[in-house]
């Protein structure tokens, strides 16, 4: 025992790396080593060497056991000591920034239109993006033959053969939370429904999917005056200049009558466009009295209420506020492109004055 021990002792105290030290221990401890065969010849032994032998084993064992996890402990002290004085570290040295990115120029213009509709009383209202043929068309007084109910213009869903549910479509506009909104709360109301919707169309300034705010207003009195006030605030607080002119062309809108665009007095000067100055005008909306069956269809009463409505993309205004030329450039091109044009993806937001950076 004594000759074990001392040699174990001696090996362990002189290993000089945690390798060494790990064969160390398999030859003494491990299930071929030294001390296990020894143990399991206790078995053969007569009762009362068995006892002696036995317990002599197991502290053997033991000691064993705590010079290898002592010596273990020394080796890692030795390693960190090591560490410590070959690498070095200024803790006094400020920390490296986290870069942080900043919401992207569409929903910065969501958020900016929603807080001014805000200010003037308006809610906002959200519906599916996939919706019922009438929800889309029907409720809203737009015909069979309407070139939009046209596969060539609008994203129908599939239906496989058999399947007789109506038609849906990916919404070409956002006027279908307007007709849920009417059906759900009635009259008066107010709301504004931002969101995304969906056209077969694509160029310089349209996107197969894009953004639209559409606004509605019902309540007994409400006149064509009450929608050029509304949409001369909005366009005097969002292209923040203290003052606007819109024109009102004659149009038409299966769901609003009269239906009228709006355009907006501007110039180009240096290839810069300036809201609200100038001999120029530019088209930004489509608006009008909401049509007396879109209302029926909604369930409000057309001979006891009255109201307006309008609509523009949220790309398009975004646009003209940051100076964008291509609305290709919100979703398809690199990061360059925001960038260019004031939207880098490491600046911060500042809804209340720009961009900080």
């Amino acid at each position: 025992m004594d000759a074990l021990k001392g040699k174990y002792l001696e090996g362990i105290a002189g290993a000089a790396d945690e390798a060494a030290l790990e064969d160390l221990r398999l030859a003494a401890l491990g299930k071929k080593g030294e001390i296990s065969l020894k143990m399991r010849e206790l078995g053969g032994m007569d009762p009362v060497l068995r006892q002696s032998t036995g317990a002599a084993l197991n502290v053997l064992k033991d000691e064993i056991d705590a010079a290898l996890r002592a010596k273990k402990a020394a080796l890692g002290d030795a390693a960190l000591d090591e560490r410590l004085r070959s690498e070095w570290l200024d803790v006094t040295l400020p920390g490296r920034p986290r870069r942080q990115g900043t919401i992207h120029p569409v929903s910065q213009v969501m958020a900016e239109l929603t807080a001014i509709f805000a200010d003037m009383g308006f809610a906002v209202a959200e519906g599916p993006q996939v919706e019922s043929d009438w929800y889309n068309f029907d409720a809203l007084n737009i015909p069979p033959e309407h070139p939009a109910r046209q596969e060539h213009d609008t994203f129908f869903m599939n239906r496989a053969e058999g399947d007789s549910r109506p038609p849906h479509v990916l919404r070409t506009h956002t006027s279908p939370v307007q007709i849920r909104a009417m059906t759900e709360q009635g009259a008066p109301i107010r709301v504004i429904a931002p969101g995304r919707v969906y056209r077969m169309d694509m160029d310089q300034t349209h996107t197969p999917m894009f953004h639209q705010v559409e606004g509605l207003a019902i309540d007994r009195d409400i006149s064509m005056a009450n929608l050029k006030w509304v949409l001369e605030e909005f366009c005097r607080a969002f292209f923040e200049v203290p003052s606007v002119e819109l024109r009102f062309r004659a149009s038409h809108f299966p769901f609003t009558e009269p239906s009228a665009e709006v355009d907006i007095r501007c110039s180009w000067e240096g290839g810069q466009l300036k809201i609200g100055e100038g001999d120029g005008w530019l088209e930004i909306l489509g608006s009008g009295m909401v049509h007396p069956k879109v209302l029926a269809a909604a369930g409000v009463d057309p001979t006891e209420w009255q109201g307006f409505a309008f609509g523009m993309g949220i790309d398009r205004i975004a646009m003209l506020k940051y100076g964008i030329p291509d609305l290709r450039a919100f979703f398809e091109s690199d990061l360059r492109w925001l960038r260019h044009y004031g939207f880098a993806a490491l600046d911060m937001p500042d809804l209340a004055g720009g961009l900080s950076r």
